[in-house]
């Protein structure tokens, strides 16, 4: 081997051992050329499949039932959609349960406190529920609001480990959250 060939191969390995350290500081997620983190549809599917199946009991009276939540994106409006299949079962009426489908919007911020992305100010886009008259649209309607609020309002889809708001020793912090076609990215600015 000549010495030229040798002297490069030492300064590679000399140099990949220096880098290293700072490889590490680029978590997944992480784009250190554009200062961004990026959540994929699959890191926000398994965030929100931990809080399905639920069930919310309004008095003694009626029962919602809600599982098999699906996430989708909705860039246009900056919000994350979720639709959960939902079982109602009302006592008065001693019937089969209804059955259909919730669909729910919601915005989406940063919590400092928590270090986390969370779901906000949910909405809801759509209830369909077999069997049910249209008559009683605007009911389900408020009955599915109140869901949207109990069960996704304020919710985590991602927290932030205290190392991950650290680069190059000086503290960083989430700024603007952009929602994508299949996932969302969130800015990270220095203090």
């Amino acid at each position: 081997m000549s010495r030229r060939t040798t002297l490069r191969l030492t300064l590679g390995g000399l140099l990949g051992v220096t880098l290293t350290p700072f490889m590490r500081v680029a978590e997944a997620g992480y784009n250190i050329w554009t200062g961004e983190y990026t959540m994929t549809r699959k890191d926000i599917e398994t965030a929100v499949d931990k809080r399905f199946p639920t069930t919310l009991n309004y008095g003694q009276l009626l029962s919602v039932e809600l599982t098999h939540p699906q996430i989708g994106f909705n860039p246009q409006a900056n919000r994350i959609n979720t639709q959960v299949d939902a079982q109602v079962q009302n006592v008065l009426l001693q019937g089969q349960p209804l059955k259909g489908v919730l669909a729910i919007s919601s915005a989406l911020k940063y919590d400092p406190v928590r270090r986390a992305v969370l779901l906000d100010n949910p909405s809801v886009e759509r209830v369909d529920v077999n069997g049910m008259p249209p008559a009683y649209g605007q009911q389900l309607t408020a009955i599915g609001g109140n869901v949207a609020q109990q069960v996704l309002n304020q919710y985590p889809i991602y927290t932030f480990k205290p190392e991950q708001l650290k680069y190059g020793g000086r503290d960083v912090e989430p700024g603007a959250i952009t929602v994508l076609p299949d996932g969302i990215k969130v800015e990270v600015k220095t203090k």
